[in-house]
């Protein structure tokens, strides 16, 4: 009886693996080297990789700078409408894509809620490269907000308690000791939301529209060619995929790095100061 339900687990691994498997195949199956890296020389593939970077980097700076403060106070304080804020952390991960545009349309457009405010300023933020940093940082930020607080969660009380003691300030607390060991943590979650904002799609075709050079990315650029050059479009994915596996195996390869950082300094004499 147990061979047989072996059996089955293995053959559910293994349609599950294939079911994955196959539709990544087809694309490098499809797509030779040659055409590959000859879409790096394409002009409109070079503009939207460009694009891509510089507004993923930008979205993950901004994360980074306001996520991991607030991920701090949500993981190691107790307060009421806690359960509502990290409801509201994590909504956009469940909202359609289409919504996240809109909701961003409401909110930032020239009819929106603070459209009248921004327009008296002289700032316009639909269809620019702003609008799609901003739509990046919406659909990406849950990602890296709920592994920084379980990050923070990790950490243990009794040190952050005996640094306290020792004379440290909150800050020097949250900078020396919390950070370097939630550290793992962190950059795993800040690499998957950098994959997820750079795969993006749905906010940022309504919010910010697919402008060559100016707002259209790698995901909007194969949705521009599928119709025009089937072979280009794949050749696109093909490399939206590399960037994709590189962005996994940094995010396989954190933990063991971040060890070995950690240990080598502990060679030397060690540090008793806060």
């Amino acid at each position: 009886m147990s061979r047989r339900f072996d059996a089955v687990l293995v053959a559910a691994c293994a349609l599950a693996l294939a079911f994955l498997a196959l539709p990544l195949a087809a694309v490098f199956l499809r797509v030779s080297p040659v055409e590959l890296f000859a879409q790096l020389g394409n002009p409109a593939a070079v503009d939207a990789l460009l694009v891509s970077l510089k507004t993923s980097l930008i979205a993950s700076g901004l994360v980074l700078c306001v996520g991991t403060p607030a991920a701090y106070l949500l993981a190691t304080r107790r307060f009421r409408g806690r359960a509502v804020a990290l409801t509201l952390i994590e909504l956009p991960l469940v909202l359609p894509p289409a919504v996240a545009g809109i909701a961003l349309l409401a909110a930032f457009g020239r009819r929106g809620l603070l459209g009248g405010t921004l327009d008296a300023l002289g700032v316009s933020i639909p269809f620019t490269q702003a609008a799609v940093v901003l739509a990046v940082v919406l659909v990406a930020s849950p990602f890296y907000l709920r592994a920084a607080i379980a990050a923070f969660e990790s950490v243990d009380t009794g040190l952050l308690e005996a640094s306290r003691t020792l004379g440290a300030s909150p800050a020097r607390t949250f900078r020396r000791v919390a950070l370097p060991l939630a550290a793992p943590g962190l950059g795993a979650g800040a690499t998957l939301a950098f994959a997820r904002g750079l795969g993006e799609f749905g906010a940022t075709i309504m919010f910010a529209g697919s402008l060559q050079g100016r707002t259209q990315t790698l995901p909007l650029m194969i949705y521009a060619q599928l119709d025009r050059d089937f072979d280009v479009a794949l050749a696109v994915g093909a490399l939206l995929v590399l960037v994709s596996l590189a962005v996994l195996l940094a995010v396989k390869l954190l933990p063991s790095w971040t060890r070995f950082t950690s240990i080598s300094p502990s060679r030397s004499a060690p540090s008793t100061s806060l």
